[in-house]
């Protein structure tokens, strides 16, 4: 009571010199509300306390002091979950787009599409760029095909434009700065093949680095509307022509950048504090050398988990070595790109797409853990679309997991569906969830939350049958069995006390088919977002 009664003094002497002490407080109480702890038992309370961004209590039988600083939020029985986290996207490589990015993961309709774009043009500056790039098929859309050049001057007259997702196509006002660049535009607006790369990097001439930034912060923005908080960013692709790479891979590509530079802007609104999502780094090194030289200097130059709880280098992956897996076998430096990975205690996370490499994988898993034991590191295999049982026991038996994507709801069809997700909750192998996104997949996690729950894809159609996962296992995998990735399993994921304070209040009550029904899934959204015990998103209405 003396530590309160003393702050009340110092907080009144900051208000007569005109100064208010409390900002940048971390101190929150919410109340009234339906709050899904996702503890081992399931707990549900109405009230948490956070104090110096941690939950501080966690019910109504806990401690419930209070710093005068401390904001209460009456949440009128609205349900809570602990901030969502994403266990594998590409982050940085969305707020690195060039122009003003708009994301039309949500769109089902040209005309939805042309209601964003119309909502976007009023954020930006009249003849600015503004770009889609990735995360879109015109499978989601009823017309099943892309917008044309005239219906996106309809949208857009006085901002340039540029789609790309199974095709490009641009605008009128695009047209003309592309075709000034020596790029050929059809007369409908469409941008062939090669072309996009063209377009992309005269595009990306014209980024400033405050660019860049405010295309971070956007990139936050948009999560956190979702209620995700928490980022595992999975690198890039290395963009032909950058230095000091040694041999190692390179690809011309939207999911490519200067892995040296990639991570600036970010490093620079963390140094801002302007941060409002966390991150955490893996590391993509593709290595064609024997001696991978590329990884052998990120390994003795960096320090696995270092950085603070809003951002940290946390791993190796989604490659430590140029990819290419055959039926002859996989690449001939992999096992001692992970024997390194392995000696040096960093998380690994690989990249898989067939049963094959699946395999090669896990082979490769096995003969690294005989020499450096794997179990305490929290290795797994990202995607696994085609992943069998008799794979999954010999991952868990070394105590390796999995990390499951939905990316195949954006194009997936009924030939080429997965991953098997009851096949893998039921192995008991440790398992989460993320997106994938950024070139391919939606950031959105009630789209992925959708896809695990009924196996439809974004044009609705059953793609992946028998392996429907329940709401509450399905929300599990994109929170409480997150942590684990990034050895934060005591920090991340549920709603207790001494764990980081990282909320997301819903639109709507997930856990109730009554009141969202499955197709209502794909519209839930945060209605106030909390990371690290701070308001970065509120919707005012």
């Amino acid at each position: 009571m003396q530590r309160y009664l003393a702050l009340t003094a110092v907080l009144l002497a900051g208000h007569a010199f005109g100064q208010n002490t409390c900002t940048g407080s971390r101190d929150l109480h919410l109340t009234n509300g339906k709050i899904m702890t996702l503890d081992k038992q399931n707990t549900v309370v109405s009230d948490i306390v956070i104090q110096d961004g941690k939950f501080a209590a966690v019910g109504k039988t806990g401690d419930t002091r209070t710093s005068p600083c401390t904001r209460t939020i009456n949440l009128r029985g609205r349900t809570v979950v602990p901030g969502l986290i994403d266990n594998h996207n590409h982050i940085v490589l969305l707020g690195m787009r060039p122009g003003y990015d708009i994301r039309l993961e949500t769109a089902a309709s040209i005309a939805d599409i042309q209601a964003m774009l119309k909502a976007k043009a009023k954020t930006v500056p009249a003849g600015s760029f503004i770009t889609t790039l990735g995360d879109f098929n015109a499978k989601q859309v009823t017309e099943k095909r892309l917008p044309t050049l005239a219906e996106l001057d309809a949208a857009l007259p006085d901002h340039p434009y540029l789609l790309n997702g199974g095709g490009t196509v641009t605008n009128s006002r695009g047209k003309a700065f592309f075709e000034s660049k020596g790029i050929m535009v059809s007369p409908t607006g469409g941008i062939a093949g090669p072309g996009f790369n063209a377009a992309l990097n005269a595009l990306r001439a014209l980024q400033t680095f405050e660019d860049m930034k405010r295309g971070t912060m956007d990139a936050m923005t948009y999560l956190i509307s979702f209620g995700l908080t928490t980022s595992v960013d999975m690198g890039a692709f290395t963009i032909p022509g950058t230095p000091d790479m040694q041999d190692a891979a390179q690809a011309e590509s939207v999911e490519s950048l200067n892995p040296w530079t990639m991570y600036d802007a970010f490093m620079a609104l963390h140094r801002e504090g302007k941060m409002t999502h966390r991150l955490r780094i893996f590391y993509l090194t593709q290595d064609t050398r024997p001696d991978v030289p590329i990884l052998k200097q990120r390994l003795l130059n960096n320090f696995p988990d270092f950085g603070d709880d809003m951002l940290k280098t946390s791993g190796i992956g989604e490659f430590a070595a140029a990819w290419r897996v055959t039926a002859q076998g996989g690449p001939a430096n992999y096992e001692t790109a992970l024997q390194l990975v392995a000696k040096y205690g960093w998380a690994f996370q690989q990249h898989t797409l067939s049963l094959n490499e699946d395999k090669f994988t896990t082979e490769t898993f096995e003969k690294v853990n005989a020499v450096t034991p794997i179990k305490d590191l929290h290795w797994s295999i990202g995607h696994v679309p085609k992943i069998d049982k008799p794979t999954l026991d010999r991952l868990k038996a070394i105590g390796a997991g999995v990390a499951v994507h939905g990316w195949l709801y954006l194009g997936g069809t009924p030939q080429n569906g997965g991953p098997p997700f009851r096949t893998i909750v039921d192995s008991g192998i440790h398992v989460g969830a993320g997106s994938d996104a950024a070139a391919v997949s939606v950031f959105d996690p009630w789209l992925e939350i959708y896809y695990m729950v009924t196996g439809k894809n974004s044009a609705g159609e059953m793609i992946n049958p028998g392996q429907q996962l329940t709401r509450l296992e399905a929300l599990r995998l994109y929170t409480s069995e997150n942590g684990w990735y990034t050895h934060e399993e005591n920090k991340l994921g549920t709603i207790e006390v001494g764990k980081l304070a990282d909320v997301a209040v819903l639109s709507d009550d997930y856990l109730d088919p009554a009141k969202v029904s499955d197709e209502a899934i794909k519209k839930l959204k945060s209605v106030l977002t909390v990371v690290d015990g701070k308001v970065v998103h509120e919707e005012t209405r």
